[in-house]
């Protein structure tokens, strides 16, 4: 039996794709700004409630590779750090490409157990089965649980 399930906000379009142990994400947007933002919305989405997460803190961060399945890695890798790090969790995502630097704007508030209602723990984020589609755009993304 295949399973798909299709989460739409209004600005952050994801769906997560069939996968035997881990959460594959497809995510898509008007520009690869968007698709980056959809798989950060995907990434919080698929381990708490976004719904509940209230525009209490903005975090600002940059990261730069060469290489754009580079650049998603280590965005996505830098925003899983922060929430271990610090305990926030983020709902809204402002990204901006400048070359090989991605600056974000990320929103959010400190995780609160009772609140988000946590639902999957995720390890990390991978390079297996990472899929880059610029002329869609859309970026596919496998997160390790």
């Amino acid at each position: 039996m295949k399973i798909k399930m299709i989460c739409i906000s209004v600005t952050m379009p994801y769906e997560t794709l069939e996968h035997t142990a881990d959460i594959l994400v497809k995510c898509t947007g008007r520009t690869m700004e968007e698709c980056f933002e959809s798989a950060a919305y995907a990434l919080f989405d698929q381990m708490v409630d976004t719904g509940t997460i209230e525009k209490k803190m903005r975090i600002s961060f940059e990261t730069e590779a060469e290489h754009i399945e580079d650049r998603l890695y280590s965005f996505l890798s830098c925003l899983l750090s922060i929430m271990d790090s610090d305990s926030s969790v983020f709902s809204e995502f402002i990204v901006k490409f400048n070359g090989n630097k991605i600056t974000c704007d990320a929103y959010g508030e400190t995780l609160d157990l009772k609140k988000h209602r946590p639902r999957t723990e995720i390890k990390a984020i991978t390079y297996h089965m990472m899929h880059i589609d610029e002329k869609g755009p859309s970026v596919t993304v496998l997160f390790d649980v």
